[in-house]
């Protein structure tokens, strides 16, 4: 029996079991760059725009919109090999492995957003290095990455600027929230792999063996 199509862009075939990818299915009938008039998740995101006074915001699905998620979320993907090849293993740099780890959250959290229907400019505007904030509007959307660590990263993380600012001397040692590299490693491998499931956009060059490593 043919299955009804939801219009999604070539590379957008709903990943099975995406509880996302099921209500968007209920208002992408309509062509992708149509405006949407009811999210599914206006009640959802009204107590976080209350909550940190974010001007609300209408979620509106274009191809522009899907084509940057897929960048930053390539562009997520790429920096990550850094990582997982090792170059921010070392635990006495570990204000260099937090502000790598900060930088890849937030363009993969933003991939999503992006993908969802929230515009660039008001990501931009209200979201700045507050990885928290992200991880709490993508969960508020259907991104479903309810993993009690990551969330305590993403509060270690936030703002991830402050960990690219080098003292002197560090007295007492930073302990990075008790983080260890393979630790921050292992969520953000995770933290990637539920975007690439959640969006459907296909991993760029080389980044399925890096799944792979980040899961043994």
């Amino acid at each position: 029996m043919a299955m009804a199509s939801h219009n999604f862009p070539p590379d957008d075939s709903p990943p099975g079991g995406t509880s996302r990818r099921g209500l968007l299915g209920a208002f992408v009938a309509a062509p992708i760059a149509a405006p949407i008039i009811a999210s599914p998740w206006r009640d959802a995101l009204a107590p976080l725009h209350q909550e940190h006074s974010d001007e609300p915001t209408t979620l509106e699905r274009t191809k522009e919109g899907r084509s940057l998620s897929r960048c930053r979320y390539h562009s997520a993907e790429r920096s990550f090999m850094l990582v997982a090849a090792g170059f921010f293993s070392n635990p006495r740099f570990i204000r260099d492995t937090l502000h790598q780890a900060g930088a890849i959250a937030k363009l993969a959290l933003c991939g999503y957003l992006l993908d969802v229907g929230f515009s660039d400019a008001w990501l931009a505007a209200h979201l700045r290095q507050d990885i928290t904030k992200a991880l709490a509007y993508a969960n508020a959307t259907g991104f479903a990455h309810d993993c009690p660590e990551m969330a305590r990263l993403a509060v270690v993380l936030t703002p991830y600027w402050k960990w690219g600012y080098h003292p002197m001397h560090d007295n007492p040692p930073v302990s990075g929230g008790g983080f260890k590299p393979n630790q921050i490693q292992s969520l953000l491998r995770a933290l990637l792999d539920r975007v690439h499931d959640a969006t459907g956009h296909p991993y760029p060059k080389g980044a399925r063996g890096q799944r792979q490593e980040g899961r043994s």
